[in-house]
């Protein structure tokens, strides 16, 4: 007797247990926190991760870190038991075997996570920028590809509300072809906002950091105007970099601008550790109008015609509004992950304008990629 097919119109029951069975274990699924190890405690946007950590929404399963007053450190500050800490990063993804490393650590030793983690098959995200030279990204992307790995950049903009509704308004063409882009990021600088003696070391540091606020606040400029782009390389990169303090910062850069020039726009960067407070904001001059969104989330617009307007966006949804949510939907294959901000693909562009930057501030000429 030949087999009936079983058929859910016919038995409507049957459907409605089954979807609710899928639904039920695709939440608890996507409610499971990302299972991670964090390497290094000398990026003071640590803090962020360890305060996500006590709210549950990402399983922090060891931190290496051989520096041991910083374990001392961070444990008291947020309870956390000296079981989760280790000296050695590789002893502890081989015991645990996270889900992903996230790295807090010098820009210059991002490569030696990716060193670690790429042949066990684990997946890296780092804090901004990617790495601290273009030869250090090289071998990141070159170990990412052979050992089928993701290698994602995590940057605070990358969750503003106001930026990704711009965006949105210029991919809808409202305000025509673009024009120039103009990018602030800065602050008074590193010791004056009061960084940590252990992230001052070595963001302040050419080696490890790979500049001063050339890297420190340009690599945003250099990722907006990359995704703005849609991953296009820029034509040719001119930079200008100052020394206002070489007193407290007597080994790098601590103000740079970057133009770079695209075939029918042009982007400018301002990065610096010398203005009289924060700054994080982004303007966007088209054909018939212009953008800029102030902060995370407020923007004033103008239009040919000077008609005028403020709005105050809404927070991002989910998993587009944090690095642990993108991380967490990228490894689980729910979002790409390539051609994004935090994607390796734009953060190799981003590297080639931040080491053209570096070359053109040094020889004073510009640089054709």
């Amino acid at each position: 007797m030949a087999n009936k097919k079983i058929s859910f119109l016919a038995t409507p029951k049957l459907a409605i247990i089954f979807l609710l069975f899928a639904c039920i274990a695709e939440r608890t699924f996507s409610q499971q926190p990302l299972r991670v190890v964090v390497a290094g405690l000398t990026h003071d946007h640590v803090h962020g991760i360890l305060s996500q950590y006590h709210k549950g929404l990402v399983d922090i399963v060891g931190i290496a870190e051989p520096n041991k007053e910083l374990q001392q450190k961070y444990g008291k500050m947020y309870r956390l038991p000296d079981s989760l800490f280790y000296d050695d990063l590789k002893k502890l993804v081989v015991k645990k075997r996270p889900d992903a490393v996230l790295g807090y650590n010098a820009v210059g030793k991002h490569l030696d996570i990716v060193q670690v983690c790429a042949p066990l098959g684990i997946s890296v995200m780092v804090e901004k920028p990617l790495a601290a030279n273009l030869s250090q990204a090289k071998q990141m992307e070159a170990l990412a590809n052979k050992y089928h790995i993701r290698v994602l950049t995590n940057y605070e903009t990358t969750w503003y509300s106001s930026y990704q509704d711009v965006y949105n308004t210029v991919t809808r063409d409202s305000i025509g072809v673009i024009k120039k882009i103009v990018v602030h990021d800065g602050h008074q600088g590193p010791i004056e906002i009061g960084t940590s003696k252990e992230f001052l070391s070595w963001l302040t540091d050419p080696v490890l950091n790979g500049a001063g606020a050339l890297n420190d606040f340009g690599c945003y400029g250099a990722d907006l105007m990359t995704w703005f782009m849609q991953g296009q390389r820029p034509i040719a990169v001119t930079a200008i970099t100052r020394h206002y303090k070489p007193r407290e910062y007597p080994k790098v850069d601590d103000d740079a601008t970057i133009i770079l020039e695209y075939p029918n726009s042009t982007g400018q960067i301002e990065a610096s550790w010398n203005w009289p407070f924060s700054i994080k904001d982004l303007e966007i001059f088209g054909e018939t109008g212009y953008l800029h969104a102030l902060d995370g989330k407020n923007i004033v617009s103008r239009m040919r015609e000077n008609i005028k307007g403020t709005k105050v966006t809404d927070p991002l949804m989910a998993p587009f509004n944090g690095p642990i949510n993108y991380l967490t939907a990228v490894l689980r294959h729910t979002i790409s992950g390539i051609n994004d901000q935090s994607s390796l693909e734009y953060n190799m562009v981003v590297m080639e304008i931040l080491d053209a930057a570096k070359r053109s501030a040094a020889m004073g000429k510009r640089i054709v990629l």
